[in-house]
Parts: C-alpha cells; structure tokens; sequence
C-alpha cells in the first residue's frame, strides 16, 4: 500500500427518498440514509440479522442523480468518505455526526 485512503463502500438499502438542499451559493447537497444488513447465527444457532443506518451526503451532480432515480427501499452501492463534524445542541451539549461523502452511486436491482 502506497498510500493509505480514506475510503468507503458500502451496499444497502435507501431508508427514506433523498432530501435536497439548495445552498445560496447554488450548490446541491442530497441527504438520505441507507441501511446496511448482517446475518450470523448465534449461539443458539438461531439466524439473527442486525441493521445498521448510515447517513450519506451527496453534492451537486451526485446529489441531481440521488434525487432523480433513488427511492425509498432501493437497492444501492455507493462509495466515497468518512467525514464526522461536531455541533452543539440547544443545551450546549456537543453533538458528533459520521457521514458519509458519496462520490459514487450505483443503482443495484428493483425495490
């Protein structure tokens, strides 16, 4: 390995349809969440699922794409960044957020 990189990828299932946001300078951002899903048997040797949500970012042209072909339940293969930002609540009490920064959509069967 040359260099190490930030990236990430991941396939899932979109949770809701993309919001998006136009900012004043006239940049898009797309906001949505996918839901991510691993299978194991426990102890017992009962098959059991767990979900994880992820949220996902996308700009400008990512974003017009994210907003005109995903909708909620689609299945999904994005890649991009790990980004985390931090903001202070309504009580003062500092609040974290991962995101991921998609670079890349690919859309992956129906609904």
């Amino acid at each position: 390995m040359n260099t190490l990189r930030n990236k990430v990828q991941l396939i899932g299932n979109l949770g809701n349809k993309p919001e998006l946001i136009t900012l004043e300078s006239g940049k898009k951002l797309a906001k949505f969440s996918i839901a991510t899903n691993e299978t194991y048997k426990n102890a017992q040797g009962e098959k059991v699922t767990e979900t994880q949500w992820h949220n996902v970012v996308a700009w400008n042209k990512t974003a017009e794409i994210a907003i005109q072909h995903l909708e909620k339940g689609r299945e999904i293969a994005i890649e991009g960044k790990l980004t985390t930002r931090s903001y202070d609540d309504v009580n003062g009490v500092k609040k974290y957020i991962t995101e991921i920064i998609a670079n890349e959509l690919l859309l992956l069967g129906n609904k």
